[in-house]
């Protein structure tokens, strides 16, 4: 029965991540080009730095009520489906967008952000559900390696859509082109994400211990690990910045930022693996390592502008968010009990949202005015989470 019920689980964990597959090739596909084609479209820096943080505020901050409605109301499935849709079909109507439109294609990424918010918590949990059997860093981990073998595949389907449209001059309609296509990713997911439905319709099922968890959503670990976190996504900045300003220096031509991007995913999902197995075996003291990597892809980015530099910082950038996003969700799902898990989710991601956003904001700020003042800041907030990181105590298995 053990055996039957782990099978369960790991079958869950799997077909869920197939839907995080083709919704991360959706909407990481999008992200890829949102700088340069933000850019193109009329906005400044400031105003693609101010989206992109207001994007990620919004969507994370609407996660505090949509845990909370997940928790209240145990429906899951009918949460994580309404996100879902409103997530993958903001992007590829962006497409409809007209030139000089960057105000419209602004709104749309915003909408898609409020999506992911939605589903965010209650796709979260679940999979939770199922990493009891599996193992939290295991679980999270593969969702990880499966969401960014997506975030791979999408924006390289977009490098090879510009890459045969090189020859035309209008580069706007190849971005237009770009979104269209990436309705096909977007019904895969829907189809897939129906079927998970049907073949698990009671996820929480999936988790059979009956162990009380003596330690509250707020606990002293919890709190410092959320600073510590907050930190990070102050510091880390967001990859439409990086894309603006590779195509502001020519650093590369146009069709390979979606390769860069793709490239910087296929680190993020082995980095995640990796991390994820450690988180099992280690706890959260995993983090400190690659943060202390990540924190300087900042210089070689923005300081050095050169290719070989600029490849070596998408890398670091890559294990950056490989390993905040596994270790991450597999800390709330071992340090928030069950019945509060959703919440737990939500209430970790607003104040990550928050941060994100003002991070994001400033860096656009700093950036034209000062990219040394930017870079600074950037490496300092990564670099202060590591003491914190040390503070918390092992998770008790």
């Amino acid at each position: 029965m053990e055996i039957k019920h782990k099978s369960a689980a790991l079958s869950f964990v799997i077909l869920i991540g197939v839907v995080s597959l083709f919704s991360d090739m959706t909407h990481e596909g999008a992200r890829s080009i949102y700088g340069a084609y933000l850019a193109l479209a009329g906005a400044s820096a400031a105003a693609i730095g101010f989206v992109s943080g207001l994007g990620e505020f919004i969507g994370y901050s609407f996660r505090l009520l949509t845990g909370y409605i997940a928790d209240r109301t145990h429906r899951y499935w009918t949460v994580s489906i309404v996100g879902y849709g409103i997530n993958m079909f903001a992007v590829p109507l962006i497409a409809l967008v007209p030139q000089n439109g960057w105000k419209y294609a602004c709104a749309l990424i915003v909408l898609e952000r409020v999506g992911k918010a939605i589903r965010h918590p209650a796709k979260n949990t679940m999979v939770s559900f199922a990493s009891s059997q599996v193992g939290h860093g295991k679980a999270f981990a593969l969702q990880e390696f499966m969401d960014q073998i997506g975030a791979f595949c999408g924006p390289l389907m977009l490098f090879v859509i510009v890459a045969l449209r090189k020859g035309y001059s209008d580069l706007f309609s190849t971005y237009q082109l770009c979104f269209a296509a990436l309705i096909i990713p977007a019904v895969l997911t829907m189809f897939f994400l129906l079927r998970a439905k049907h073949r698990f319709p009671h996820p929480e099922n999936l988790e059979v211990s009956n162990e009380v968890n003596s330690r509250t959503k707020f606990s002293r670990s919890f709190i410092i690990y959320i600073i510590a976190i907050n930190l990070f996504a102050f510091g880390f900045i967001d990859f439409p910045l990086i894309t603006m300003h590779m195509s502001k220096h020519a650093l590369f031509g146009a069709s390979y930022l979606p390769l860069l991007y793709a490239g910087a995913m296929l680190v993020d999902a082995f980095a995640a693996l990796l991390f994820g197995w450690m988180y099992d075996r280690f706890g959260l003291r995993v983090l400190i390592a690659p943060t202390i990597l990540s924190a300087f892809f900042a210089p070689l980015i923005f300081l050095m502008n050169s290719q070989s530099a600029l490849l070596f910082g998408i890398a670091l950038w890559g294990i950056g968010m490989g390993a905040q996003e596994s270790v991450m969700k597999s800390a709330v799902a071992s340090l928030v009990s069950k019945q509060n898990r959703s919440t737990g989710f939500g209430v970790f991601e607003t104040s990550f949202g928050i941060f994100w956003f003002l991070g994001s904001w400033l860096m656009g700020l700093l950036y034209d005015q000062s990219i040394g003042l930017m870079v600074a800041v950037s490496v300092g907030a990564q670099l202060l989470s590591i003491p914190l990181l040390t503070m918390i105590r092992p998770v008790r298995k």
